[in-house]
């Protein structure tokens, strides 16, 4: 199993790139055929297999914290020998920063703001409706989320750093298929995995220009629409496909540090003037609400339009989002071992997620509050304002704004920046350095996917994108299923390390042995 090689093939590169330009090409020449056949697929899927996306990410929770508190939790993603490249606190960090992206500042207000103007249960518009909408933004973004992102990361890093295969989603399949990873078979799960991060990644683009177009009309005037949006599609795969070509390291990381900085400030400026004692009961409240009614929350189907376009799209996001995320947490997690890996993954970035959500919600509310629905009146006419309107609601107006812009643009140069990697990375045998060029292909790639939807879709383009992206994540959710039982099956066929001599043995003998 410890092949170790990259493949020169570049079936993967050329079918991918092959079957996304037809799917460009339709979008472009038969709009409303290609419109009509994934709206179909999309009613089938969430009308007919809605509860699969429910139980399979319920599943993933379960399977993901009895490995972790099983024997296996000791196993490191590594050789018995390996040390973490990174220190705790610079390790936590980066799991941090992989929670804060465009989706996150594009729903945090939006999202609480629509539920409780539609909830999908009891009266609208009232404090319980409020209380509601903060337990289902948790819901959404919180150990569901992250458990996706887990067991992709957790598979990579075992079969790439235990086992010295190639950092393919594929490779984590060696155990049920063997050899047949390097055929067909492999290349076809590498290939879902392509679709899968473009579309997830497409969506999150798609969000990101919509709320920064709306931006440039809340504070220059300039009229927000899909052609406008496109035109900043386009402007930031330039931005970020140089930094690519050029090897801008020092420029990247100066982005990530001003996207850390801003994002706290934020927080920081949100939770000081949006509320603080207001923000500070509805957390609290919310938390409690979140943690009890977590299992019956987590199978809820009794408004089947809500979950249809709420739950089931965020799990479907996730799962697009599986490989993308999963490769960051695995390339930063050599060294830990399993129980470490699972418990920082589904804990350290959703506290952190809920501490956002939380302060963002809660002053959206708030805010809302105090200024007589302005904020409501604002999300009724286009919910891609929620951000802006609330800002406007705050001091310094006339500089929250442009930053929350600047932010907003970080953001989404670091994620395609990110994506391009991990594009390459797949279809380029699993290679960890991949070609400056391929990782610039597929940057303009996403631009150009991104835009055509964009356009295609017109005043709906979210819904189209968010449609796209269920579509795509399907197969991949079924390739994610698979791929616990062969890491199950992996894991016991492997070493467990001993107890250590000054550790208490709380786990019983039975359990300490190896299979």
């Amino acid at each position: 199993m410890t092949n170790g090689k990259v493949s020169t093939d570049r079936s993967v590169l050329y079918i991918s790139a092959g079957i996304i330009l037809v799917f460009v090409l339709l979008g472009m020449f038969l709009p409303k055929g290609m419109g009509t056949v994934i709206n179909a697929v999309f009613n089938f899927l969430t009308t007919d297999f809605g509860w699969l996306y429910l139980l399979t990410v319920a599943g993933f929770i379960v399977f993901a914290y009895l490995i972790a508190f099983s024997r296996f939790g000791r196993i490191k993603l590594g050789k018995d020998d390996d040390k973490p490249e990174f220190t705790n606190f610079q390790w936590f960090a980066m799991l941090f920063g992989s929670g804060m992206g465009i989706g996150l500042i594009f729903w945090s207000i939006a999202e609480p703001m629509m539920d409780y103007l539609s909830p999908p249960m009891g009266t609208a518009g009232t404090p319980d409706a409020m209380h509601l909408a903060m337990r289902i933004v948790f819901f959404h973004w919180g150990i569901h989320a992250w458990v996706i992102f887990a067991i992709a990361g957790l598979a990579l890093a075992y079969f790439q750093f235990r086992k010295g295969l190639p950092f393919l989603i594929s490779s984590a399949f060696y155990p049920l298929i063997g050899d047949r990873i390097y055929g067909p078979i492999g290349k076809a799960i590498d290939i879902l995995s392509v679709f899968a991060t473009v579309f997830g990644v497409a969506t999150s683009l798609g969000l990101g220009s919509s709320q920064i177009a709306t931006g440039l009309l809340y504070v220059w005037g300039i009229k927000a629409t899909p052609v406008t949006a496109a035109l900043v599609i386009a402007v930031i795969t330039v931005i970020f496909t140089l930094a690519t070509i050029s090897g801008l390291k020092k420029a990247m990381q100066a982005a990530a540090n001003i996207k850390v900085w801003l994002s706290i400030a934020f927080m920081v400026f949100i939770f000081i003037f949006g509320g603080t004692i207001f923000i500070l009961n509805n957390f609290t409240y919310s938390l409690g609400d979140y943690l009890q009614n977590f299992i019956g929350q987590s199978l809820y189907m009794g408004n089947l339009s809500f979950i249809k376009g709420w739950t089931v799209f965020y799990w479907a996001w996730w799962i697009a989002w599986a490989p993308f995320v999963g490769q960051f947490m695995a390339r930063v997690s050599k060294g830990r071992t399993i129980r470490e890996f699972v418990l920082a993954v589904t804990l350290l970035p959703v506290g952190f997620s809920l501490i956002w959500l939380a302060i963002y919600g809660g002053a959206g509310f708030n805010l809302n509050q105090l200024s007589h629905g302005a904020i409501q009146a604002a999300v009724n006419a286009n919910y891609t304002t929620a951000l802006f309107a609330t800002l406007k609601q705050l001091p310094i107006y006339a500089i929250t704004t442009p930053l929350a812009i600047l932010l907003i643009i970080v953001c989404f140069v670091a994620a395609a920046d990110s994506a391009t990697f991990v594009l390459a990375m797949l279809t380029s045998g699993g290679t960890m350095d991949p070609d400056k060029k391929l990782r610039s292909f597929w940057g303009i790639v996403q631009g150009a996917f991104t835009i055509m939807l964009i356009l295609v879709g017109g005043t709906a383009a979210l819904t189209a994108l968010q449609t796209v992206s269920i579509v795509a994540a399907f197969p991949f959710m079924l390739i994610m299923i698979a791929m616990c039982f062969s890491l199950y099956k992996a894991l016991r066929q492997d070493h467990v390390p001993e107890l250590p001599v000054d550790e208490p043995k709380i786990i019983s003998k039975s359990a300490s042995q190896t299979t």
